[in-house]
């Protein structure tokens, strides 16, 4: 699975377009990032590890938190995220811990694991709300545009909703593991280059999709 395959499976998974996926796929730095990169404790960095491994854990093979995931996110929000959307991420790791807090009567590092999967399916349905009504926002503004109604009415935004800070959060969780040595090689079936050409290969039910090295 290449980068820009796995980048089509991240938007059908989350529902939307991923974003900086432009720049996810090159590796160049998004020139709306900003000149200076966003600060991030190594408490954030701790956070994101179990946000990414409570959204993919361990089991038979490693989950996020062993791939190194959090760190990973941290660097492709800086270089790849424009400036809005980094400020959408770090205030979005704030909203998740005040959401447990609601939720739970403790923050996101307190929570059981049971907790923080009950947490993080109840703000993933807020995401599917979310970006439904982004949706009809957009199709109303099409709508107008249509019409001839250039400039937008009490009831249109003029300027489109923001991104949600947990699809952000999914989105780079998914990416950073599938795209990591322990991800490559253990979440997926790996066969190190060179090796022979099989032009057919069965699949068994259950069976993993295979990594390769593009």
């Amino acid at each position: 699975m290449d980068r820009r395959e796995l980048l089509k499976m991240i938007a059908v998974v989350t529902g939307g377009v991923v974003i900086g996926g432009d720049f996810l796929l090159t590796g160049c730095k998004n020139p709306d990032s900003g000149e200076v990169s966003m600060v991030f404790s190594e408490e954030n960095i701790a956070f994101l590890d179990e946000v990414a491994e409570t959204i993919l854990p361990q089991t038979s093979t490693a989950g996020a938190k062993a791939a190194g995931v959090g760190r990973f996110m941290t660097v492709m929000v800086n270089d790849c995220y424009t400036k809005e959307d980094q400020d959408i991420f770090h205030k979005g790791i704030v909203q998740l811990d005040e959401a447990c807090e609601k939720m739970h009567g403790h923050g996101f590092m307190k929570a059981t694991p049971e907790e923080r999967k009950a947490l993080l399916i109840s703000v993933d349905k807020e995401v599917a709300e979310y970006k439904k009504k982004q949706a009809d926002e957009k199709r109303l503004a099409q709508e107008k545009n249509k019409q001839g109604q250039e400039k937008p009415t009490d009831d249109i935004k003029a300027q489109p909703m923001p991104n949600h800070y947990f699809q952000q959060l999914k989105q780079l969780a998914i990416f950073g593991y599938f795209t990591s040595q322990k991800g490559r090689t253990e979440g997926l079936r790996f066969v190190p280059v060179p090796g022979k050409w099989e032009s057919v290969i069965d699949y068994k039910k259950g069976d993993k999709s295979f990594a390769g090295l593009t």
